[in-house]
């Protein structure tokens, strides 16, 4: 059995379930260890530049109303590795390579391969994305095993904030910082599993451009910056197009300095792990009282006025 992933989401719980050894091709934006260890057989034409907020969006709006792709895959590559199955994708045409796309090129294919489409909007389709991979490796009673333990990590939280009588927090999640988007799909879960509650998103749904001055209205205690496909570091080179804006410093959040810079993989890389992970990190931020940020993740996270050596030391 030899399988292509083309998508990171998929290729992160495939070495989770301890199942690398059926993968011999992945995407360019895959986890370090696969990137060290497998083919990169789908590339990106963006690959390598560094673009704005604005020119990201601008670039990738107008390839969708010109029907065009921004990712390619290298034909010559999946010819060599023949695979018997590819994971793709169907989530958003902007982050990866599609069903549509990657149909496409293994059509040229001798032994074309099945295509096994992933398309979660919930957590708990993502938690059945797991099953389903497994399943197409001949692995399903993996699957379950790394599910249980996920699912332990969640209720502990569940049960921390049910003992303590926890209010939940006002939040906001930012995916996208200009222009402004807010969260969607299984997001709204992880925040609602780690004791706080965002009005503003689209739960189960795609995220959305969401005006400032809508913002400023809800006025979140809590504010979290993860623009998709940003780590903290890259993040913070546009964070001043939030800080110069007006109302900016009048935010509950922002006074109480409660805004939070988070790396993007923690939400927008639909893995169960990472998206756990992603939970853990909320809670600590949401409820410091009741629970600490796991030492193996403070490094994903940085308040918004981090040269305030108190403050860090106080989240982290």
């Amino acid at each position: 059995m030899k399988a292509c992933s083309f998508l990171p989401a998929a290729t992160q719980m495939i070495y989770d379930m301890g199942l690398q050894h059926y993968l011999h091709g992945i995407t360019f934006e895959c986890p370090p260890q696969a990137l060290s260890e497998k083919q990169k057989v789908v590339r990106c034409v963006l690959e390598g530049n560094t673009y704005s907020s604005q020119e990201i969006d601008r670039i990738f709006s107008n390839s969708k109303a010109q029907g065009k792709s921004l990712y390619y895959v290298d034909e010559d590559l999946l010819q060599g590795i023949q695979p018997d199955v590819i994971f793709t994708q169907d989530v958003c045409e902007v982050c990866q390579i599609d069903t549509a796309c990657t149909a496409a090129a293994v059509a040229k294919l001798a032994h074309p391969p099945a295509l096994v489409p992933l398309t979660p909007a919930s957590l708990d389709d993502v938690f059945t994305t797991v099953i389903t991979i497994a399943s197409a490796l001949g692995q399903e009673e993996v699957a379950y095993t790394y599910l249980a333990g996920l699912q332990n990590r969640i209720d502990a939280i569940i049960d921390g904030l049910r003992c303590n009588k926890a209010r939940p927090k006002r939040v906001m999640l930012m995916e996208w910082i200009e222009p402004i988007y807010n969260c969607g799909h299984w997001i709204p879960q992880q925040i609602a599993y780690a004791g706080g509650i965002d009005m503003l998103s689209n739960p189960n749904g795609d995220s959305i451009v969401t005006p400032w001055s809508k913002v400023v209205r809800y006025d979140p205690e809590i504010l979290v910056i993860a623009p998709c496909g940003f780590e903290v570091k890259r993040s913070r080179e546009e964070i001043h197009l939030l800080s110069e804006k007006p109302e900016w410093r009048s935010l509950q959040a922002v006074q109480n300095q409660n805004v939070f810079i988070v790396d993007y993989d923690l939400f927008t890389q639909p893995s169960a792990s990472t998206l756990v992970d992603g939970i853990e990190v909320l809670a600590g931020l949401f409820h410091p009282e009741m629970f600490g940020i796991p030492s193996r993740l403070k490094h994903k996270v940085s308040p918004w006025n981090a040269q305030q050596p108190e403050l860090l030391k106080t989240i982290l």
